[in-house]
């Protein structure tokens, strides 16, 4: 028996908006790759930004995300004339109830993140034996002292939250309503969020996208966003500080 075919969540409208929105990120992106930084001189060779700018970006990035989520939220909100706890659950799919409930997702979320690890390194490493990645790097961007630390802690969370619920619980479900098929939507949220990276260069972009598969696949095996978000929000806090003082 045929399974029906999933019910849109927001207009399809609203969804051509979202996508024209990633698609301008991604060109911005590409293009501060192409034309590096405004300010030459404030930039290290080779690198995207000067750290300098580093506290600005990160604002930047919160404010962005949020305001991204605020437009998949409102989407849902119109279509379906549902308030904002509804639209959020529409999105996400569930919230944590219990303590045990929480402890489940932990325990999904931990060997994920090993998968996840290992994906990344392998990609990055399959990647290299093409030559050497030409494009400019964002580690500039990462946090030096204590209050970079706990800004990037902030826009760690802000986007494991933010960008799953504008990913896998707004692009992928839009996806499966329109395609019918969860691979289909599964790939091709993977491909959009390795583009909205696009600032990160071409193998970034790659790399990125494999990994979003990954939370895609994540989301449609649980059905929800719960181990998604840990997930997503350690990772970030991992690569971007936490690896650093571990592994110096």
């Amino acid at each position: 028996m045929m399974q029906p075919r999933p019910q849109k969540i927001a207009a399809w409208w609203h969804f051509a908006v979202f996508l024209g929105i990633m698609v301008g990120i991604a060109l911005m992106g590409f293009h501060a790759q192409q034309a590096g930084p405004a300010n030459a001189s404030a930039a290290p060779a080779g690198q995207l930004i000067g750290h300098s700018q580093a506290i600005r970006n990160y604002l930047i990035d919160i404010l962005g995300d949020c305001g991204l989520l605020y437009w998949c939220v409102a989407g849902v909100q119109w279509h379906r004339s549902s308030n904002l706890g509804q639209a959020l659950e529409t999105l996400s799919r569930g919230r944590w109830l219990t303590w045990k409930s929480l402890g489940r997702d932990l325990a999904i979320a931990l060997p994920f993140w090993v998968i996840w690890e290992a994906t990344a390194f392998g990609v990055h490493w399959l990647l290299a034996l093409g030559g050497p990645d030409t494009a400019r790097s964002t580690t500039s961007m990462l946090p030096q002292s204590w209050l970079e630390v706990l800004l990037w802690i902030l826009v760690s969370l802000v986007a494991g939250v933010t960008e799953e619920l504008q990913t896998r619980g707004y692009l992928q479900q839009q996806l499966y309503a329109l395609s019918g098929s969860v691979v289909f939507a599964v790939l091709a949220q993977g491909l959009v969020f390795g583009v909205g990276h696009s600032y990160q260069g071409w193998r970034q972009v790659f790399v990125i996208s494999v990994l979003g598969v990954l939370y895609g696949v994540l989301a449609a095996w649980r059905k929800n966003l719960r181990a998604n978000i840990i997930a997503h929000a350690w990772s970030d806090i991992w690569e971007g500080w936490l690896r650093m003082p571990v592994f110096p």
